[in-house]
């Protein structure tokens, strides 16, 4: 997510104790021995929030999915579930349905009342690749405790398509979080009133554990296309080749069928890319998690990488019109989604400081700044977007 960097005198202003630590934070952290790395940290896994993770040098295929619990390290449990091992030096296939664990380049040594949280990469979860974060010691994916010190692992289960991996591939993103400040549903009021999270038109949006996100299902207007359906038996996918695949190759279209209800019937255990009906907006001293809606209202998952970066969607990082892009699979029984239901919820939290840089700024753009419906960065352009 290639960002540009503000003024200097912007970007320092510290304006809280709590919160997602910034650009310029992760790099000074980088620079004390914070995060370390087998292999010299690039700038470019800097992000406005977070740092990119890499791929160590070998991949290990387990039986299972596993925590190593609080008595454990991950390398003690690979010794009873590893089946065999990868060679990640030279390009590996990563097979859909296999799980593997694969030690990271980076590793972390936490102050006190610092902790971190990790999501896929937007591209990562646009393929429908569940990857997770593991750490010794731990009862939870995706959660690095406050203070610990210690190498990081990642989860990877391609669910769609076979990717093509090799050391240094990002799959994964870790931000890092001082203190632990609660979101507020009340701070996101003022937020919308203040900023404009979302644009829901003529509604008023409905902030209750989040702001609600729904599903557009009217789609384009000349097209009728609302959204992709992945293709079962496809290709490898290489992991770090944007604009390499052709979209049909791998995806159908899916279109409203004109005089019908805008709904969509969603096939058990099949993959969509569908959009969001509201324009998002993350103000630049906030970042945003997309957390799945309450399976109560319908046994389907949206959205595997739910991280939102400061200035996305943000009219000074040229994000105008962007919408959120829904990764969405239903489970165990054919599943009816209609226009205008809500899907997820998007929750804000509160940056320690503006960052440096900011997701889409300076003209250069993001993968995903401005988007309307968009797949993963690894497809070419369809003549219908």
């Amino acid at each position: 997510m290639p960002a540009e960097s503000l003024s200097p005198n912007t970007s320092r202003q510290t304006i809280r104790t709590t919160g997602i630590m910034a650009s310029q934070t992760i790099r000074d952290w980088v620079k004390s021995g914070r995060v370390s790395a087998e292999i010299p940290i690039e700038e470019r896994q800097i992000q406005p929030a977070s740092l990119d993770l890499r791929l160590g040098a070998t991949a290990y295929r387990v039986r299972a999915s596993f925590l190593p619990g609080r008595g454990a390290t991950v390398a003690e449990k690979l010794e009873r579930f590893e089946m065999h091992r990868i060679d990640l030096t030279e390009d590996a296939v990563l097979e859909k349905g296999c799980v593997y664990i694969v030690p990271l380049l980076e590793g972390v040594r936490l102050p006190a009342a610092v902790s971190g949280t990790a999501n896929p990469k937007s591209s990562t979860g646009r393929l429908d690749v569940f990857t997770r974060l593991i750490t010794d010691y731990t009862t939870e994916f995706e959660s690095v405790a406050a203070g610990y010190r210690g190498p990081l692992y990642a989860e990877i289960s391609p669910r769609t398509f076979s990717i093509l991996v090799r050391q240094g591939s990002c799959l994964n993103q870790l931000r890092f979080r001082r203190g632990n400040p609660s979101p507020a549903d009340a701070a996101m009021r003022r937020l919308q009133q203040s900023e404009g999270l979302v644009d829901a038109g003529e509604l008023d949006a409905d902030i209750n554990k989040g702001v609600a996100i729904s599903v557009d299902l009217q789609g384009d207007d000349k097209t009728g296309l609302i959204g992709y359906r992945a293709k079962p038996h496809t290709a490898l996918i290489d992991i770090d080749k944007p604009g390499a695949y052709d979209l049909l190759d791998y995806w159908e279209p899916v279109h409203r069928h004109p005089g019908r209800p805008a709904e969509l019937i969603l096939n058990p255990d099949e993959f969509y890319i569908l959009m969001s009906k509201e324009f998002v907006s993350v103000p630049l001293d906030h970042a945003a998690e997309m957390r799945a809606y309450d399976t109560r209202v319908g046994e389907f998952r949206v959205h595997y990488a739910g991280f939102f970066d400061p200035g996305f969607g943000h009219e000074a990082a040229g994000g105008v019109g962007t919408r959120a892009v829904l990764e969405v699979r239903s489970h165990d029984v054919p599943f009816l989604v209609e226009d205008g239901q809500t899907v997820c919820r998007l929750v804000y939290e509160q940056m320690t400081e503006i960052p440096e840089k900011l997701y889409g700024a300076g003209g250069v753009g993001s993968n995903y700044q401005g988007q309307g419906l968009k797949l993963s960065k690894h497809f070419r352009k369809a003549p219908a977007e």
